[in-house]
């Protein structure tokens, strides 16, 4: 089950910079962390489904990766998107 597109569209409205963003690595954490939550929620039913938990490792990397060059290059919004996504670190 994907995120719907009206989810999307929510969440882009949400974190988004400026009118018209959708690629700030804000936004683009955001909609990954969509994902990876709702993929979670499958894993509880189905348990075997290896092939998506292969695309869930990977969206969780593309998540870090992403995290950790928001860290390097603006701290403060860092710190403030961990908070308002209730991220651990």
């Amino acid at each position: 089950m994907a995120i719907s597109v009206e989810d999307k569209a929510e969440i882009i409205r949400t974190y988004q910079r400026k009118e018209g963003d959708t690629g700030s690595s804000e936004t683009q954490i955001a909609i990954l962390t969509a994902r990876i939550n709702d993929l979670t929620t499958h894993f509880k039913t189905h348990v075997k489904d290896n092939h998506s938990r292969r695309g869930l490792l990977k969206l969780v990397s593309r998540r870090r990766r992403l995290l950790d060059y928001l860290q390097r290059t603006n701290l403060e919004l860092y710190r403030s998107l961990i908070g308002r996504l209730s991220l651990r670190k």
